[in-house]
């Protein structure tokens, strides 16, 4: 199946679309990025409300920390990943996949760290891995060493596909602020594992936005023929993640008829 979510569950701007909390937001999709677990812990009583809040088809696809994927450079973080697992525990069979965001610094020479730290790490669970570093999209060596260390491990290649915001005229705050930071990284759609994850990073044209996911409609359905695809989608300014996701989603239903209707919001979603 494909699964379909944001990247976060709420946002001020979605309270007009009748989404207040978690639980609002798991009536219209399956799964959502867990990227506050990169900053910080959530407290156990965070976890509980979590878990009260979706129900068993619902899936989490939380960060581990930049305490252990930044600051220590996966090295010497036994204790920290525990912790981080057990924080989690309440929540173990709502989990899509841990997701390893490394940073632009994390270099082809750190890659024995890398397949170490995966080596350690529980069976029970499906992983993504994120990587920046330029030598790791230049088709070389060290691509081809990094994917072939993730299928021998089953372990997913997280895809960013940042085209939109970088191809879109700098034509608001957000976007200028989009630009700066996000990375400007080619698109590899490689499938390393049976659950491969893409962050589409919209921009603020709407057609540009569809002509440049429509290159994804074929290597999604190829890769939910054989595994469980994960698309997940952003926006600039993330009060318009709903609205990108109503603009693609006829995209999608031409290739995912079981997707059904998009989600019925109480009132339309804007882009503008």
């Amino acid at each position: 199946m494909l699964y379909l979510g944001l990247p976060q569950w709420s946002h001020p701007g979605w309270g007009r679309l009748g989404i207040n909390s978690l639980a609002d937001y798991a009536r219209y999709f399956n799964c959502v990025e867990g990227n506050t677990t990169l900053y910080a812990l959530p407290s156990p009583e965070h976890v509980a409300r979590w878990r009260d809040m979706t129900s068993d088809n619902f899936r989490f696809c939380f960060k581990f920390p930049a305490t252990i994927s930044h600051q220590a450079g996966l090295r010497d973080c036994d204790a920290l990943v525990q912790q981080f697992f057990t924080r989690l525990s309440p929540l173990a069979h709502r989990i899509g996949q841990y997701w390893l965001q490394l940073p632009a610094t994390f270099a082809p020479d750190n890659l024995p760290a890398l397949f170490q730290f995966l080596d350690s790490l529980p069976a029970a669970f499906s992983y993504g891995v994120e990587v920046r570093h330029p030598d790791f999209f230049a088709k070389g060596e060290a691509e081809r060493a990094l994917n072939r260390g993730l299928r021998d491990r089953k372990v997913n290649r997280v895809i960013l596909d940042s085209r939109p915001v970088h191809t879109s005229p700098p034509s608001s705050i957000a976007l200028r602020e989009a630009q700066r930071k996000k990375p400007r990284l080619p698109v590899h759609a490689i499938a390393t594992a049976g659950a491969p994850l893409i962050r589409f990073i919209g921009g603020e044209d709407v057609a540009l936005n569809t002509q440049l996911f429509s290159s994804w409609l074929e290597k999604l359905a190829q890769w939910e023929s054989a595994g469980s695809p994960w698309l997940f989608v952003h926006t600039p300014d993330i009060a318009h993640a709903p609205a990108l996701i109503d603009a693609l989603w006829p995209l999608l239903l031409s290739q995912f008829p079981s997707l059904g209707p998009a989600p019925k919001f109480p009132i339309q979603a804007s882009l503008f």
